[in-house]
């Protein structure tokens, strides 16, 4: 793969993983079947990419490895249907919004898990964060479905950034794809028993969007990251994927007429300037742990 394809491949993958709350919306299943059948779908595909990738080697895993992968699967699961309720009550902007504040979180849980100093810039990153929000929520009405989507959605953040430490706090030696597998497999696990009285009543449209969300939301996007960062540096990487949010907006503004006001721009665009500053700064440091905490999305 050379510079050029590994740049496009990532621009296809975030694109992939902006669409993951439009195909959310356009399936009419509960947030339960979604999570269900798109770890199901994603469990097949990574299984294929790691089948057809012979350069990905499996480790052996150990009863410790079993314990952290357990633990970021159930993290996961939290983050994808606290995810597609916000798009179900809210929408796919102030849904795919909210989840961007993930990292202000991981600044300020890095600095109380692992004792480690905040700088001013994540400070500045924090309130950059906190200003977009206030702006992309139209009212403070606790009641209002656009606020309580707008806090489903702050809550997957939430839940994503403690997965990212999770992965952080891993040991590093299983591969990305052998570990995005096994948690995709915790997931379906953890969600088989409240998705299962619902499955026969799926319609087949629907399995055909949540199939999309599995293979290519899921399965592909995170191939195409782990492919493309043997050639691009992860601080491009992590750049290019702030546009994750760009994609879903406008998916939703031409898909379904979400047309986001000025105010909601605004805001989106204070978050995703605090996506761009908070990837220049990690990047550089933890390489490693961006790509674990990017691919499951």
């Amino acid at each position: 793969m050379t510079p050029r394809t590994a740049l496009g491949a990532l621009h296809i993958g975030a694109l992939m993983f902006g669409l993951t709350g439009v195909f959310g919306k356009l399936a009419s299943a509960a947030p339960a079947i979604i999570v269900f059948g798109r770890a199901l779908f994603a469990v097949l595909a990574l299984s294929l990419f790691a089948r057809l990738a012979r350069s990905q080697r499996w480790q052996p895993l150990q009863a410790r490895d079993w314990r952290r992968l357990l633990l970021s699967g159930l993290l996961l699961a939290g983050h994808w249907v606290s995810f597609f309720i916000a798009v179900k009550v809210a929408g796919v902007a102030v849904a795919t919004l909210g989840f961007a504040s993930f990292p202000a979180f991981t600044v300020i849980l890095e600095g109380l898990i692992f004792r480690e100093r905040i700088r001013f810039n994540e400070i500045l990153l924090v309130l950059l964060v906190s200003i977009g929000l206030v702006l992309v929520t139209p009212d403070f009405d606790l009641a209002s479905q656009a606020t309580g989507g707008l806090l489903w959605a702050v809550l997957s953040g939430l839940l994503f950034s403690l997965l990212s430490l999770a992965n952080r706090a891993g040991s590093g030696r299983i591969p990305a794809v052998q570990a995005a597998l096994c948690q995709n497999l915790v997931v379906a696990a953890c969600l088989l028993p409240w998705a299962a009285p619902g499955l026969a009543q799926v319609p087949a449209l629907d399995w055909l969007w949540i199939s999309l969300l599995g293979v290519f939301c899921t399965g592909l996007a995170h191939s195409l990251f782990v492919a493309s960062l043997a050639v691009i540096k992860a601080r491009t990487a992590a750049v290019v994927f702030a546009l994750e949010p760009v994609y879903g907006i406008t998916a939703a503004w031409l898909l379904f007429g979400e047309n986001p006001t000025l105010r909601m721009l605004t805001g989106g665009a204070l978050i995703i300037l605090a996506i761009v500053v908070s990837s220049r700064l990690g990047a550089a440091a933890a390489p490693r742990e961006s790509r674990q905490a990017a691919s499951v999305h």
